[in-house]
């Protein structure tokens, strides 16, 4: 079986790769089996945390906000990875935040991976749950959930079970992860001139970084603002 791969996993703001961000990473770097090296930092979303994220991660907004945005913090985790497959509990779904992530960085990332989600519906159908928690409860993994180093932590312990009952060589090896994304600049200037003169005229507080949105993002905010409360009057 796979010995050596980073088990990974995010927090975010939400589920959706295309709006929400990272504000967590947590990794392990897992060599013969074991983990050898472990890795774990906050990130800067450059927005206002929802009160039900906070609650659901413990992850105050004092937190993020003194932390670094993506862009800089994604290079360290990069180089703690290295080349290694990487392994999670719906792997794709962290792995496609960490590619956008990357190519609006201008970085490259392709990886194999290993999904212990994937492993645990096609070995234990009869469970009612295959959520993280559930699975470690199922195992007697102990795990503090959505914390992001708890959880890859977690996820490895995981794969380690699954495959001390259920080894299959195909199953259990690392295959592509393909996510496609295009590369999304930063905002212009005149897109954030327009979105604090929208703001300022309806009296909206914004609860994100005008500097760290893309153009898309922008663009978005924009035409909602316009849609909800209309054009400015000359």
């Amino acid at each position: 079986m796979t010995d050596s791969y980073v088990s990974v996993d995010l927090e975010t703001t939400g589920l959706c790769t295309k709006r929400d961000k990272i504000i967590e990473i947590g990794a392990v770097r897992v060599q013969d089996g074991q983990i050898r090296d472990s890795f774990s930092c906050f990130v800067n979303p450059g927005r206002r945390l929802t009160e039900e994220i906070s609650a659901l991660t413990g992850i105050g907004q004092e937190q993020v906000d003194g932390a670094r945005p993506i862009g800089q913090a994604l290079p360290d985790f990069l180089d703690f990875a290295g080349e290694l497959p990487l392994l999670g509990h719906r792997v794709l779904f962290d792995y496609s935040f960490l590619k956008r992530a990357a190519v609006n960085a201008g970085l490259s990332f392709e990886r194999e991976g290993i999904d212990t989600l994937r492993l645990a519906r096609q070995f234990l159908p009869e469970l009612e749950s295959r959520r993280l928690p559930d699975l470690c409860a199922h195992f007697g993994i102990p795990i503090r959930p959505h914390r992001a180093l708890e959880d890859a932590r977690a996820a490895h312990l995981l794969y380690r079970e699954l495959a001390k009952r259920f080894y299959e060589e195909k199953a259990f090896s690392p295959a592509p992860l393909f996510y496609k994304v295009k590369k999304e600049g930063p905002a212009t200037l005149r897109q954030k001139q327009r979105l604090r003169e929208l703001n300022r005229a309806f009296g909206i507080a914004a609860d994100y970084d005008v500097e760290m949105l893309t153009k898309n993002e922008a663009s978005r905010l924009i035409d909602r603002i316009l849609a909800s409360h209309g054009s400015l009057q000359k």
